[in-house]
């Protein structure tokens, strides 16, 4: 009984002296394990005569029982003092600002922003949305908007064919929203107010013009839409987009083959100081073009022109951004500038409307 007195006390000191629990670990395979010192002396007791057994039996396993709980216990204590030491070494201080959500650093691209802003206002007129494909035929994009043949748009240097197919038509890039307003005249009945907000393509890059860009157009078609109807819409859609509360317009004839009488619009504008400002001064800028439409348009989409007439209007949507908001270089909306988006970007959830405001 002496050897396993000394025993126990030799594991108990072991056990005690363990600073960590992979120590600890190293101490319970020394007593318990398949080769430990307990278990060596538990495999002598077959050897032992019925009589040592019924002594050394009981006394090991008490001692097993009694290693077995000292290893635990110690094991708790060395867990509670890692845990104070993280505690201790892996502060976090819980007063930092904490990191904002995607809904406050995410903006709104500027067109987005316009786009919506365009539909706030022509929808409270009563005008809808109308969408068609950005890959159109010659004739939705020409010939039904009575481009003639030899016209220069239908060239090349300006428009971005595709080849040509073995019957010999060629798509295109569309250049501008137009052929939306053939599609929707061949498949809807008057009367028709839309609006027609999209990408457009063109060969030609510099500082105000870009390969790919953004129009709007406008189109009403009914049997006694006239002229004087055009330019209270297009006053009216000027004053809520510049937030003014008056502004005088100019309209100087023109010519756009899919309408007749054909007008370019100027806006009053106040140039001095490095900025434009709108609804002010004496000076004169060129916003938007517009016209009643060309009575072929309107004979090419299947309606009677003597029973229909209507007009139409179109503007870029990227420079009236430019104008509004103050932004110097078209290029800069397509060049993907985290900073710059940060800059002249709109928050997710201030939504423009006419009574909230259309760029609060």
């Amino acid at each position: 009984m002496s050897n396993l007195d000394n025993l126990e006390s030799d594991l108990l000191t072991a056990i005690d002296g363990a600073e960590t629990e992979t120590a600890l670990e190293d101490v319970r395979v020394h007593a318990l394990g398949k080769k430990g010192r307990i278990s060596e002396q538990m495999k002598t007791l077959g050897k032992m005569t019925p009589e040592e057994r019924q002594v050394m039996g009981p006394a090991l396993n008490g001692l097993k029982a009694k290693i077995t709980d000292a290893i635990s216990a110690r094991k708790d204590i060395l867990a509670e003092a890692a845990l104070e030491q993280r505690l201790a070494s892996e502060t976090v201080d819980v007063t930092l600002p904490l990191r904002p959500s995607p809904a406050e650093t995410g903006r709104i691209h500027p067109v987005s922003q316009v786009i919506d802003e365009l539909t706030a206002i022509f929808a409270d007129m009563g005008f809808s949305i109308a969408e068609g494909p950005d890959i159109e035929t010659d004739e939705l994009n020409f010939t039904a908007l009575n481009f003639p043949e030899g016209h220069p748009a239908r060239e090349m240097h300006d428009t971005f064919f595709f080849n040509e197919k073995e019957d010999g038509e060629r798509l295109l890039l569309r250049t501008h929203t137009s052929p939306v307003q053939i599609r929707t005249m061949r498949t809807q009945e008057p009367p028709i107010r839309v609006i027609i907000p999209g990408r457009t393509y063109r060969c030609d890059s510099d500082q105000t013009h870009t390969p790919m860009f953004h129009q709007v157009e406008g189109l009403v078609i009914d049997k006694e839409s006239h002229f004087g109807h055009l330019k209270w819409v297009l006053q009216e859609f000027c004053k809520s987009f510049f937030e003014v509360d008056d502004i005088k317009m100019r309209f100087r004839p023109s010519f756009f083959p899919f309408t007749e009488p054909s007008m370019e619009v100027d806006i009053q504008c106040d140039r001095s100081g490095g900025e434009v400002r709108i609804g002010q001064g004496d000076d004169w800028l060129e916003i938007l073009g517009c016209g009643m439409v060309h009575p072929n348009v309107i004979r090419n989409c299947g309606l009677d022109p003597d029973v229909y007439q209507g007009f139409a209007w179109g503007m870029g949507i990227d420079r009236i951004a430019m104008l509004k908001y103050g932004m110097p270089d078209l290029r800069a909306f397509f060049d993907a500038d985290v900073r710059w988006i940060q800059h002249y970007g709109f928050r997710p959830l201030d939504l423009p409307t006419l009574f909230g405001g259309l760029s609060n």
